[in-house]
C-alpha cells in the first residue's frame, strides 16, 4: 500500500488528509490526479474541506482509499512516561481515552 497526502491551507490552520493506493504513482502523476479531481468538483462539494472532497473523489474515481477516522481501529498516544502513554479509541459519536488512575490517598 502506498500513501499520499493532500494539504489545504497554511501550516497552522490547514487540513491534511491521507489517501492510499495499491499502486505507486510518481509525485507528478498523483498531482495530475488531484488536479483532475479538483476540476471535477468545481467548487461544489458537500465535505467540510476541499482536501476531504478531493480525497473522496479520488476514492470514487481512481481506486484510492481515503484514510478517515471512521476507519481507525485503534489509536495510542505515546509519551516519555507511562502516564503519557495511553490507548485512545473512537466510535461514530465519541473518542474514549483509557487512563490508569493510582489509588493513592493523598490526605
Amino acid at each position: 500500500m502506498y500513501f499520499y497526502e493532500i494539504h489545504e491551507g497554511d501550516d497552522e490552520l490547514g487540513t491534511a488528509v491521507l489517501v492510499a493506493h495499491e499502486q505507486a504513482f510518481s509525485p507528478a502523476d498523483f498531482f495530475a490526479l488531484v488536479k483532475k479531481a479538483k476540476a471535477l468538483l468545481a467548487g461544489a462539494y458537500e465535505e467540510d474541506a476541499l482536501s476531504e472532497a478531493i480525497a473522496n473523489e479520488l476514492e470514487r474515481s481512481s481506486g484510492f482509499l481515503h484514510v478517515t477516522d471512521d476507519r481507525l481501529l485503534a489509536s495510542v498516544n505515546v509519551g516519555e512516561t507511562d502516564e503519557d502513554t495511553f490507548l485512545v479509541t473512537s466510535d461514530e459519536t465519541a473518542r474514549t481515552v483509557y487512563v490508569r488512575r493510582d489509588e493513592r490517598d493523598d490526605n
